[in-house]
């Protein structure tokens, strides 16, 4: 696949976070996720390596807010800012927040599966 849009993709909701997203042709995965409430993903992260996303992402905010947390401190984005992420942060994210975003396949399928498998646990699934 070499596109996709919002509405083209597959919808995964996972409790208050809704993600569509398509693998594209290249190796690399589109998302478009968006925040219903508020949400640290520090507790989330525990137990992936360095207890953080291990995934770099490149990015672009439509709505809201979003932090991430690394070793070089915080770094908040908001509407109209694109970003790159390097492997190794901690996602803070404001209710009502909606981006983009574009990373290599399978290091965030890795994080994914975690995120997915860690949501059920805490929702006691």
């Amino acid at each position: 696949m070499r596109k996709v849009s919002r509405e083209s993709a597959e919808l995964v909701a996972v409790g208050p976070v809704a993600d569509r997203h398509a693998d594209l042709d290249g190796g690399y995965t589109v998302n478009f996720t968006s925040f219903a409430v508020d949400m640290d993903a520090t507790e989330m992260m525990k137990g992936l390596p360095e207890d953080r996303c291990q995934c770099p992402h490149w990015g672009y905010v439509f709505t809201g807010q979003v932090t991430f947390r690394s070793d070089e401190g915080e770094e908040t984005f908001g509407p109209g800012d694109a970003f790159y992420l390097p492997a190794g942060h901690i996602p803070i994210v404001a209710a009502g927040t909606e981006y983009l975003q574009f990373s290599p396949t399978g290091p965030l399928h890795e994080v994914s599966a975690h995120l997915v498998a860690k949501a059920r646990q805490m929702q006691g699934a």
